[in-house]
């Protein structure tokens, strides 16, 4: 299968996550949905994605979270602590080693290759470089 240069190829993607053993934003917010129904819990998991929709940054997502987490107040400890060993180990993977990253592996585990893909003005690829703090 041919990809245009930059793209990468879905199974290309798969072998980020599995290399790095880590979860792209999208499969963590899957997977803390699934933890609880409780209505902190399912908000947490929207934030993540709709951080991918507005102009913040990684370092910016890392904050939300980390206060959100940090001031919600979810009524099962062990959810809570299932959560938090998620997102921490997102945050570390991801987001602390994104200085690592190629740009693929950044709109893969960020979720954002299908927006950069479709983006037809430079403007809006420079938007998704600042967002997850890339040269273009």
């Amino acid at each position: 299968m041919k990809t245009r240069p930059g793209k990468a190829s879905a199974s290309r993607r798969f072998a980020f996550s599995r290399k790095r053993g880590i979860m792209n934003i999208d499969e963590l917010a899957q997977e803390i949905r699934s933890v609880s129904d409780e209505n902190l819990v399912q908000k947490l998991a929207d934030l993540l994605i709709e951080w991918k929709q507005d102009q913040s940054t990684v370092e910016d997502l890392k904050n939300k979270a980390e206060r959100y987490i940090g001031n919600a107040w979810i009524e099962e400890d062990e959810d809570h602590r299932k959560i938090y060993q998620m997102w921490s180990s997102f945050r570390d993977k991801a987001i602390s080693g994104i200085g690592a990253m190629t740009m693929n592996e950044r709109l893969y585990f960020f979720g954002l290759s299908e927006q950069f893909d479709d983006r037809e003005s430079e403007e809006n690829r420079l938007r998704i470089y600042k967002k997850l703090m890339a040269k273009p």
